[in-house]
């Protein structure tokens, strides 16, 4: 019998979808500004990253290879991909396999397969790919990847339209799901965002031209000035004649990704307004209101992501904060297994509890989720192990029970913790003593937002596009199709 050894995760929570960026300068060097900017990004996909340059009228050279950014990009690559234009993809695989026929940005050559060449950047998920795909292939169109991304790629490069906007243009009507989309010919880049606006797209400013970013925190590294975000069904053209804007679908629910504000987001990004760490940190003071621990000694973070919320619950509590668990930051995932003398102790490879701050006090742990539990429960028993007397857990976020369609990877429902258990219930099972959630209503009140123009359907179950049909969309398009869109 071989032993199935999975790989040494940072976290069990859900996966950062990706991350894109675009832009149109060609006084700057754009393919470096590029990679700051996925660098800036590179908390959104870990697995892959690629960046496609062209000068005016000439060719799209593609550069992309599975690692993180500084593992793909050398010196000699960026003076390869010189230009006047560059989009760039950063990504973590949903459901497709980790390949590099599925890293992007795709690149689609004229010819037999389309009528222009272009290259394309994808965050998101569709929920019509399956019929889409079938579509291209009744007319004859060649994929060389089983990722989403291409499809969208393949019915823009094949659409008769003159400009690639107006094909853009044709093209979006017809998509379903999440993408917040960045591609380019040889003169333009063009992005769209669909109607729902799932996925979030900021357009920036830089000396005159224009860029955009799936989060602010890249404009900021480059220097660049953060304007606003690209509207949901919005098309942005960046080009030799600066920006252009058209609103192809309007009227559509919104239903942004309520999760970006708690988790997948850098904390220094802003969005529809908000920056997330003061959001995170009014998460924290409202759980303290909602879910106190009468007694409690000291409030620690599992860092780095529950920071600004232990913050904001100790703040708000009058309770004193530390570090009671030191994380090692240089360590991302590791494929490489510590063995069955150190296996007791891989998670100390991410964590460590110091027991001189954690011994003998009642601890208020406070993180962003939890999905599976795994991670969560061994850093109880650390804590215990290191003389904590008592560990409440309080969470950030609302119990997390339903699959994501739209471009994050969530687990099964079953592999949830939460999934037919309740917070008691959840506690025992982590071997805490005591567990409490954020309500879905102190989330909105947290980011000074409503319901009915998020999408909140990893807790309540209530997806907010036609045709999401849980346990059905996401098996459907796996089985043909192996998704890799995020």
């Amino acid at each position: 019998m071989t032993e199935q050894i999975t790989p040494l995760d940072e976290r069990d929570g859900p996966r950062d979808e990706c991350g894109v960026f675009g832009i149109y300068a060609p006084e700057h060097d754009v393919s470096r500004l590029a990679y700051f900017a996925l660098y800036a990004l590179q908390h959104r996909g870990q697995e892959s990253a690629g960046i496609a340059a062209a000068d005016r009228g000439g060719y799209i050279i593609t550069q992309r290879a599975l690692g993180l950014v500084n593992q793909v990009f050398k010196e000699h690559d960026l003076r390869a991909l010189a230009g006047d234009l560059t989009i760039g993809h950063v990504r973590y695989s949903t459901t497709g396999s980790n390949e590099w026929e599925n890293s992007q940005p795709v690149h689609r050559s004229a010819g037999a397969n389309g009528n222009r060449e272009l290259a394309l950047a994808h965050n998101g998920n569709l929920i019509n790919a399956v019929e889409l795909h079938a579509e291209l292939r009744a007319q004859g169109v060649q994929f060389s990847s089983t990722s989403d991304s291409e499809i969208i790629a393949a019915l823009i490069s094949t659409n008769p339209a003159e400009k690639l906007e107006d094909a853009v243009a044709d093209v979006l009507p017809r998509l379903k799901g999440a993408f917040s989309t960045v591609v380019m010919t040889n003169d333009k880049v063009v992005a769209f965002r669909d109607p729902a606006g799932l996925r979030p797209l900021s357009l920036g400013q830089l000396d005159g031209r224009f860029c955009v970013a799936s989060e602010t925190c890249a404009f900021d590294i480059i220097g660049a000035k953060a304007m606003r975000d690209v509207l949901p069904g919005e098309v942005v053209t960046l080009s030799e004649k600066g920006l252009s804007t058209k609103q192809v679908v309007s009227g559509e629910r919104e239903a942004f990704c309520v999760f970006e504000y708690i988790y997948f987001a850098r904390p220094d990004s802003r969005m529809n307004g908000e920056l997330l760490q003061a959001a995170r940190g009014r998460m924290g003071e409202i759980l303290a209101r909602d879910a106190p621990v009468p007694g409690a000694d000291l409030v620690i973070a599992v860092p780095d992501s529950g920071n600004p919320a232990a913050r904001g619950f100790a703040r708000a509590a009058g309770l004193p904060q530390d570090d009671g668990l030191i994380k090692n930051r240089y360590v991302a995932r590791t494929f490489i297994q510590p063995g069955q003398e150190l296996r007791k102790h891989g998670l100390r490879l991410k964590f460590n509890p110091l027991p001189e701050i954690v011994g003998g006090k009642k601890l208020v742990v406070v993180d962003d989720s939890i999905v599976r539990g795994n991670t969560t429960r061994q850093i109880v028993q650390m804590l215990r192990d290191a003389g904590a007397a008592e560990v409440h857990m309080r969470i950030s976020a609302p119990p997390i029970k339903h699959p994501c369609f739209y471009g994050i990877d969530m687990s099964k429902r079953e592999e949830m913790i939460a999934h037919n258990r309740t917070p008691a219930e959840v506690a025992a099972e982590l071997g805490a003593d005591s567990l409490a959630y954020l309500s879905l209503a102190g989330v909105y009140e947290a980011v000074n937002g409503d319901r009915a123009r998020h999408c909140d359907a990893c807790f309540s179950g209530e997806y907010p596009l036609p045709g999401t049909e849980a346990g059905q969309a996401k098996d459907a398009f796996e089985l043909p199709l192996a998704s890799s869109g995020v």
